[in-house]
C-alpha cells in the first residue's frame, strides 16, 4: 500500500489560523460528542419514562398519546428528524421562541437541536422498555399498593417504578451506547462532533487513516466510560434475586 503515514500531522497548527492543533480539533469533537450524548440520554430517559408510564395507565387518551409518540418517532429516520427539528420546528413555534432559537450562536443552535433530535428519538425506544418493564411485573404488586390505600400515582412512585428501572438498566445501557454512535448524525446540520471534526481534519491534511484511527479509539474510550458508569449504577441499585441485578 503506497500510503505515507504521518502521525505528526496531529500536532501541527491547524491551517485555518486558530490557536490549536489538529489533535485539538479532535479533542473538541470528543468533548462535543460526550456532552451531546449525556444531555440527549437524560432527555430520552425523562421523556421515554413519561410516555412509557402513560402507555400502562388505565386511560385511553393517555395510552393513545403514548402509542402515537412511539409510532411517529420510531418510524421516521433519525436524519430526517434532525432536519425537521432544525429547519421546520423553529418556523412552527411562536415567533418570539423561534427568533430566540435563530439568534443563538451557531454552536448553541446546533447543540440544542441535536439534543432534542437525539433525545426525543431515543425516548421513543426507552418508552417501550419502560412499558415492558412495568408490564412484566406481577399484577399483584399494583393491586397490593392500591389495597394498602396508595393512590395510583403513589403506587407507581413507590412500588412499580423503583423495580422497573432496576430491571431495565441493561437495555438503558444499550440505548446510552447507541446515542453516542447516533450523535455522528449531528454533523449533517453543522455540529462538529467527533466524526465531523475527523472529516474536517481529513479535508485539511489528506491523512484519513490517522484521523479515523484516532476517532475509532475515541469512540471506544467513550463507550468504555459509559459501560463502567452504568455498571456502577447497576451495582449501587441492584437488589439480590431481582431480574437484571
Amino acid at each position: 500500500m503506497d500510503y505515507k503515514w504521518n502521525w505528526g500531522v496531529l500536532l501541527q497548527p491547524v491551517a485555518t489560523g486558530e490557536p490549536t492543533t489538529y489533535l485539538g480539533w479532535l479533542a473538541t469533537g470528543f468533548a462535543n460528542t460526550a456532552a451531546l450524548t449525556a444531555a440527549a440520554w437524560v432527555l430520552a430517559v425523562v421523556v421515554g419514562s413519561a410516555f412509557g408510564i402513560m402507555r400502562t395507565l388505565p386511560n385511553r387518551f393517555l395510552n393513545a398519546l403514548g402509542t402515537a409518540y412511539v409510532s411517529v418517532f420510531r418510524n421516521v429516520p433519525l436524519i430526517v428528524q434532525f432536519f425537521i427539528w432544525y429547519f421546520v420546528v423553529p418556523e412552527l413555534l411562536p415567533v418570539s421562541i423561534g427568533d430566540w432559537i435563530k439568534n443563538l450562536s451557531p454552536y448553541k443552535q446546533f447543540f440544542v437541536v441535536s439534543v432534542f433530535s437525539l433525545g426525543i428519538y431515543t425516548g421513543s425506544r426507552i418508552c417501550e422498555q419502560v412499558r415492558a418493564g412495568i408490564q412484566s411485573l406481577p399484577r399483584g404488586q399494583r393491586n397490593a399498593g392500591l389495597a394498602l390505600g396508595f393512590t395510583l400515582g403513589q403506587t407507581y412512585r413507590y412500588i412499580l417504578l423503583p423495580v422497573t428501572f432496576r430491571t431495565i438498566i441493561p437495555p438503558l445501557t444499550s440505548e446510552f451506547l447507541i446515542i453516542s454512535k447516533n450523535s455522528a448524525v449531528a454533523s449533517t446540520i453543522g455540529l462538529l462532533e467527533l466524526s465531523g471534526q475527523a472529516r474536517q481534519l481529513v479535508d485539511y491534511t489528506a491523512q484519513p487513516y490517522e484521523s479515523f484511527i484516532c476517532v475509532t479509539l475515541a469512540y471506544m474510550g467513550l463507550n468504555f466510560l459509559i459501560i463502567r458508569f452504568m455498571a456502577w449504577i447497576r451495582s449501587r441499585t441492584s437488589v439480590p434475586g431481582l431480574m437484571g441485578s
